[in-house]
């Protein structure tokens, strides 16, 4: 018999969320297009893998992760991922793309002076060796991609990039004591030659996929337009080839 009431609570709230996510897939099955199902209830029980301030997640050192973090209130209250989408790589891609196509929400960083100190600080973490090495990314109207090997703990880069930035973009919209990024993280660890170079293409193109410019290069706040204009280079892991 189980005597530990705390243990009975988890039990019994994990069951609920098992049955809510089985209502929602059966809710789904009907939904014929990408469309539809972006427009259908987002919830907060399917398997999406999140970096939490309160969660342990394994984080192999040495190793390149895909990292994106975006605005606070850039997605309804509660999102981190779809329902109806089973893999946890298709369910970013759609969380992606609301993002995207987003007209309302907080879309600070289409402030040029605000992207600007993004990238800044993106390449002043990149500059120090101790802190990790940078293979490519893009600053979005309300979220950011980075494609980077890290040096020193995830949490650590994280928190000194959000720290930073948050601070100056605050300065500049004159606002103070309210969140600018939101806590959680999506992270996830590359494992092959193969798949970093789709995600630092998928990076690299992610404002010509959301119609912002015809050309990778075209979009100011990007490792593609860095490397392109030649104004500083971003470091390409030795042994790993890279195409945009």
């Amino acid at each position: 018999m189980v005597t530990d009431k705390s243990a009975c609570a988890t039990k019994a709230k994990a069951r609920a969320h098992t049955q809510e996510w089985q209502r929602h897939k059966s809710g789904c099955a009907g939904l014929k297009s990408s469309r539809e199902r972006i427009q259908a209830r987002v919830c907060i029980t399917s398997p999406m893998t999140l970096y939490r301030r309160n969660l342990p997640h394994f984080q192999p050192e040495h190793h390149t992760f895909f990292l994106t973090w975006t605005l606070y209130g850039s997605l309804p209250r509660g999102t981190v991922t779809l329902a109806c989408v089973p893999s946890a790589g298709r369910q970013f891609v759609l969380v992606d793309r609301i993002l995207d196509a987003a007209s309302s929400g907080p879309l600070w960083l289409k402030d040029p002076r605000i992207a600007q100190e993004v990238v800044m600080a993106i390449h002043r973490g990149a500059d120090n060796p101790g802190q990790y090495e940078l293979h490519a990314y893009v600053v979005m109207a309300n979220h950011v991609h980075l494609l980077f090997t890290p040096a020193i703990p995830l949490p650590r880069i994280t928190q000194g990039l959000k720290g930073v930035t948050a601070r100056a973009a605050n300065q500049i919209l004159h606002r103070t004591g309210k969140p600018f990024w939101l806590d959680e993280s999506y992270d996830h660890w590359v494992r092959s030659s193969k798949e970093f170079n789709r995600i630092a293409a998928y990076i690299e193109n992610n404002p010509v996929s959301a119609g912002l410019v015809s050309r990778a290069e075209d979009w100011p706040w990007s490792s593609a337009r860095t490397r392109h204009t030649s104004q500083a280079g971003v470091p390409v892991p030795r042994g790993r080839s890279y195409s945009a």
